[in-house]
């Protein structure tokens, strides 16, 4: 559980760690698609949980960390019965297979490894007629190497999970995109990956 002791740890460190508002891809890319059940995976604060669940999703809502969910969960009282806020590390505990109509990783920090094990475990979460929506932060718009604290081929990217589907998909959208909000404070993120699948069987 180190992961969930450090990221405790940096939503502890600030009253709020992020704006609240819901992510502008997930915005863009799921406003035209019918409510159903969806899975945000990495859900911080709840900005993008809480959107889907006004707009009349169910939301099966995860992350490693209580604090934020303990936050999350206090700014949508609105809509408690729409929401199951869920401390559980992805990596390992998966997801039940075909349950989601929207799987949602925005920006997930999911770790690669062999046989790809959490990644397929996510894929197989998505159900027929259902949509994955994969966004990550273009790496061309990352610092020099020996200014980064991380290696960013240690993640998966939204290409990378592109690779991996087969002919049960059809692909929407895999590219890079301008962002539509500012960056983060301190970071040169000007730009999005974006993978938007349909689960065909």
């Amino acid at each position: 559980m180190d992961d969930a002791r450090i990221w405790d740890e940096r939503y502890s460190s600030s009253e709020r760690l992020f704006s609240g508002n819901p992510n502008g891809v997930l915005v863009t890319e799921v406003s035209d698609l019918p409510p159903g059940h969806a899975l945000d995976l990495g859900c911080g604060e709840g900005g993008d949980a809480l959107w889907l669940a006004r707009r009349g999703w169910r939301v099966t809502a995860v992350d490693v960390s209580r604090v934020a969910l303990r936050r999350a969960a206090a700014a949508g009282a609105d809509v408690a019965d729409r929401v199951a806020w869920t401390q559980t590390d992805l990596a390992t505990a998966p997801p039940p297979a075909g349950r989601f109509d929207l799987v949602s990783a925005q920006y997930f920090p999911l770790r690669r490894e062999p046989g790809h094990t959490a990644l397929l475990g996510l894929l197989s979460a998505v159900a027929v007629g259902g949509t994955l929506l994969y966004v990550g932060h273009d790496i061309a718009d990352l610092p020099p190497e020996h200014e980064r604290d991380f290696d960013p081929n240690d993640y998966y990217h939204p290409a990378d999970v592109a690779g991996l589907l087969d002919g049960d998909w059809e692909v929407l959208a895999d590219g890079a995109r301008p962002r539509t909000a500012p960056a983060p404070p301190g970071t040169h993120h000007a730009h999005d990956t974006v993978l938007r699948a349909r689960r065909l069987r």
